[in-house]
């Protein structure tokens, strides 16, 4: 199977049907995707089952796992085997997920439900342009959270409700569990602007929330979903892991979380356990474990990033831009003050209205993507000057 080439879902499908048992439940199905690495955000591996004709780059890793894993899901929650109806049930949740407000999505979800429009979507899904979402997403803390599309999928097979909703909430829960994880460790200068940015990406979500203290904590009690609480567990232990120790300050904060989510003590050492098998058995195959901090690391990746999005869009945006000097005026002021809750919200608004009509832009919608639009709102000033230096000629006129 190619992952790269067209027919590979169709492959995969036909593959699949000689193994249909791989996975006896979804705690099974969980723990398969760990050891993969597709939980953890770094995909070293995928299903046994699956037999490729190249060496496989980690994108390719990455879809393939995240096929595997929604189509076992269905397996699992639907007890049913005929792939052309979980063609269908995945192309319906992602439309309900409102990923059809994004024009290269719409295309997608609204045509024909085949394996070839499947291949566009989860290709997508996976990366963007040249790349873009994989290069940037290169840190294991927010690769990670392409895994709530799997949880979010679950939901959705066996609860009613606002889908798009509950995938914000997951998202909005594992950001601020990571924020709190590196938050207890010791003070270190590298992390502090990945601190900076997993706080100011809250506010963006949801501007009304009580972002940092410590109420996250009261909705963790109240989550009952035993493999979601698994998930953000593993995702605190992969936080505190990512400089490598374990420290006494650290582990009280894995034992606390882990309490908060109904685990006993001696689940909460297995899954420090787990992380630190993964990571010394794959060490040699994970290339970030060679740098000094992989905070710094994610932070300037993700800023050359955004920055590349911006210059490579940089006529849409500064004609969108000119239809809003409103928000160009925030976005002016947001680089001499702090901006109130009001108008945090005005600028997410705005913004993702722009996102949801230039395709390269559509990763700021989708899980994870809150991470980013703190540096797309600092950057933009910078980049596109043209637009404020007009907005502030008005303003002082």
């Amino acid at each position: 199977m190619n992952p790269s080439a067209s027919g590979w879902i169709d492959k995969f499908g036909h593959l699949v049907k000689a193994h249909q048992d791989v996975y006896q439940d979804f705690e099974h199905l969980y723990m398969g995707f760990k050891e993969t690495g597709f939980v953890y955000g770094i995909n070293l591996g995928i299903p046994g089952f699956i037999t490729t004709e190249h060496t496989l780059s980690e994108d390719e890793k990455a879809k393939i796992n995240l096929l595997a894993a929604l189509y076992f899901t269905f397996r699992l929650e639907q007890k049913d085997t005929d792939f052309r109806t979980f063609l269908k049930s995945i192309f319906q949740f992602y439309r309900d997920l409102a990923v059809n407000q994004m024009s290269f999505f719409h295309k997608i979800v609204t045509g024909s439900k085949t394996s070839s429009q499947l291949e566009k979507l989860i290709n997508s899904r996976v990366y963007l342009e040249d790349n873009v979402i994989s290069k940037a997403f290169n840190s294991s803390i927010t690769n990670s959270l392409l895994f709530i599309d799997v949880l979010t999928f679950k939901h959705y097979l066996t609860n009613d409700g606002n889908i798009r909703a509950y995938a914000q909430t997951m998202e909005y829960l594992t950001i601020n569990i990571s924020y709190h994880a590196l938050s207890s460790k010791e003070p270190n200068k590298n992390d502090e602007k990945l601190l900076q940015l997993l706080e100011s990406s809250l506010t963006f979500i949801d501007s009304e929330k009580q972002n940092f203290d410590g109420s996250y904590r009261e909705e963790l009690v109240q989550h009952t979903a035993v493999m979601e609480n698994q998930y953000f567990l593993d995702v605190a232990c992969l936080t505190v892991w990512e400089d490598k120790t374990l420290d006494y300050q650290e582990s009280e904060f894995i034992y606390g979380i882990g309490k908060d989510l109904g685990f006993e003590e001696v689940q909460i050492e297995a899954a420090l356990h787990e992380i630190t098998v993964f990571f010394d058995t794959n060490s040699a195959n994970i290339p970030f474990l060679r740098d000094t901090n992989m905070a710094m690391q994610f932070y300037n990746s993700m800023s050359k990033a955004v920055r590349k999005l911006i210059l490579r869009n940089s006529k849409r945006l500064q004609k969108e831009l000119s239809e809003s000097k409103e928000l160009v005026a925030l976005l002016t002021q947001s680089t001499l003050r702090e901006l109130s809750t009001e108008e945090k919200k005005k600028v997410q608004n705005q913004l993702l209205d722009i996102f949801k009509s230039i395709p390269s832009l559509a990763i700021f919608m989708l899980p994870g993507g809150a991470v980013l639009l703190p540096i797309f709102i600092k950057l933009i000033p910078k980049l596109l000057p043209s637009s404020f230096d007009d907005n502030r000629v008005e303003k002082s006129g």
